[in-house]
């Protein structure tokens, strides 16, 4: 037998296997507990990485968690929608579980109610994901529309698949813009043309192509000038359907927590973040209450307009700049009212939309500062869907207003009191009475309450805008381009906002960060020791608040 010399003078048999040496595991550190932050954590711990989340606020799910109050009401901050849940289910098949065994999903229909007031009076439209219904619907109004329905489906259908691809890569250098997938894509995106000019080619009446485009304010959009491959966002809810997770959104990111947290990702609440540690260009880890605590990559889920200029110094922001920041374009914002009534509303649908007869108006007004007298809005009674959101007999309803965001309108918390009677007013157009003898709870979250306690860069709710500059390439990089080490996730990076467009973004950065840090397989046992896994964890998902 061979004889090998190791270390002082010891010897072992040569011609014995030599154990394996485990690699040392990453430690990566996420900054916000958003969808974003959340999905990421999922797969950066199914792919044999160390994981801590440090989140600002007491509970995770950034603006899709769940509000509750003394009282018993519950309500969604931010999104209600849940729709294509294709890729949430992907990733929680991917760490191991099933997201039907975490969440309860209710597949509504009617999707929504569409309420278009007009000088001749209101037109109700009962939105259906089965088209025969819809084409009913809509030839009740617009009977030569109707007739393109199908058309739109399968010209829409053809689209998402065209542009999967590039929806579900990275850009990272400006010569991804022209790869096969973008040039076999152009001919169905038509960049030159918006979301309104698109659909008129099936729907000539206004109210119609309105039923179809509403859905661009899930961008804090406008239909007339938001970017026509995004008719495929009313596509999804028609051929896919709109789900009601039982106990609201909120239930999804608490389930994704319970899913992170079984793969030993920790999770340090109440714990904002100050500063990212920096060695020359590449980041080293993250400052938190005086501390540092090291890392080999992080990962921003927090608002980019608004954590960014604070996280990253300046001399290391070569492209994105404070001055880029402050000059980009941002989605408008929202005006909030969470009511607890002390009275069913058994007449409201589950999702409803109001649009007013000077919508275009109200678009122009938004965009150019000015606050409407007489909004659009969108409501949301989930209690005829879900009671367990409200006391017996009452009723938890969400109210949403869009409106400028603090860039455009910064008197904003002049008008909040004003603001609040006007939204009530106007929720007598869907045929309540006024309901203010009957509010038990209340709660208003107006643009600067966005900025100061949610954390969103001038209160845009729906983070950059959506337009073709500031897309794709254009948009802050999943690998963040200006440093080394920091990533990107969430609406403010590629490929954009809405719940399933930010699951597919941490699946495009996670991506690239596995390619970076080798990451390769699920940990065979629970999480090694180290600086980001000492703590004790604590349940991220036992409520939020």
């Amino acid at each position: 037998m061979g004889i090998g010399r190791i270390s002082r003078g010891m010897y072992v048999n040569a011609s014995l296997p030599k154990p394996a040496i485990r690699p040392l595991r990453p430690n990566i550190a996420i900054v916000g507990a958003g969808p974003g932050g959340l999905a990421a954590a999922m797969l950066l711990a199914r792919s044999g990485a160390r994981v801590t989340v440090f989140e600002k606020d007491e509970v995770v799910g950034g603006r899709t968690r769940t509000l509750t109050s003394p009282e018993g009401y519950s309500f969604d901050l931010g999104p209600t929608f849940f729709l294509y849940p294709r890729i949430l289910k992907e990733i929680f098949e991917r760490c191991g579980s099933a997201l039907e065994a975490e969440v309860e999903l209710k597949r509504l229909d009617p999707q929504y109610r569409l309420v278009f007031e007009g000088a001749g009076g209101q037109t109700q439209l009962d939105c259906s994901s089965d088209l025969d219904r819809m084409e009913a619907e809509l030839a009740k109004f617009a009977p030569a529309d109707a007739k393109g329905l199908r058309s739109f489906m399968a010209e829409n259908r053809a689209k998402l698949a065209v542009f999967r691809p590039v929806l579900e890569r990275a850009f990272e250098k400006p010569q991804d813009m022209v790869k096969w997938d973008m040039i076999r894509a152009l001919p169905l995106l038509r960049p030159w043309s918006t979301v309104d000019r698109d659909l008129s080619r099936h729907f000539k009446d206004p109210r119609v192509r309105l039923a179809f485009s509403f859905q661009t304010k899930y961008l804090g959009m406008s239909p007339f000038r938001c970017p026509s491959l995004f008719t495929i966002l009313s596509y999804l809810e028609y051929d896919h359907g709109i789900f009601h997770p039982i106990g609201g959104c909120g239930a999804v990111s608490n389930a994704m927590a319970r899913v992170a947290e079984r793969l030993g990702v920790e999770f340090r609440l109440s714990t904002p973040i100050e500063r990212i540690a920096f060695d020359g260009r590449r980041a080293k880890g993250i400052e938190a209450g005086g501390a540092r605590h090291d890392a080999d990559a992080v990962v921003v889920n927090a608002d980019f307009a608004h954590a960014v200029p604070k996280l990253i110094p300046g001399h290391l922001r070569r492209d994105w700049s404070d001055a880029k920041i402050g000059k980009a374009r941002y989605s408008c914002s929202t005006f909030m009212l969470y009511l607890g009534l002390d009275r069913p509303l058994p007449e409201l649908a589950h999702h409803t939309v109001l649009l007013s007869e000077g919508y275009k108006q109200n678009i122009a007004d938004i965009e150019g500062g000015t606050i409407p007298d007489v909004p659009s809005m969108y409501v949301q009674n989930a209690c005829v869907t879900d009671p367990t959101l409200a006391p017996a007999g009452h009723s938890a309803l969400y109210v949403l207003v869009p409106v400028p965001n603090l860039m455009k309108q910064p008197d904003w918390p002049a008008q909040a009191a004003r603001y609040r009677e006007v939204a009530l007013d106007r929720l007598k157009a869907l045929g309540l009475p006024d309901l203010r003898p009957h509010i038990r709870h209340e709660r208003i979250v107006a643009p600067q309450d966005w900025e100061s306690e949610f954390a969103v860069g001038y209160g845009a709710t729906f983070n950059l805008s959506h337009e073709l500059p500031q897309m794709l390439y254009s948009r802050p990089g999943n690998r963040f381009r200006d440093v080394e080490g920091v990533y990107l996730v969430g609406g403010g990076t590629h490929p954009g906002s809405g719940l399933p467009v930010i699951y597919e973004g941490a699946r495009i950065t996670t991506g690239l960060m596995a390619k970076d840090l080798g990451l390769t397989s699920a940990p065979s046992s629970p999480p090694i020791g180290g600086d980001l896994a000492s703590a004790t964890p604590r349940p991220a998902y036992a409520g939020n608040q």
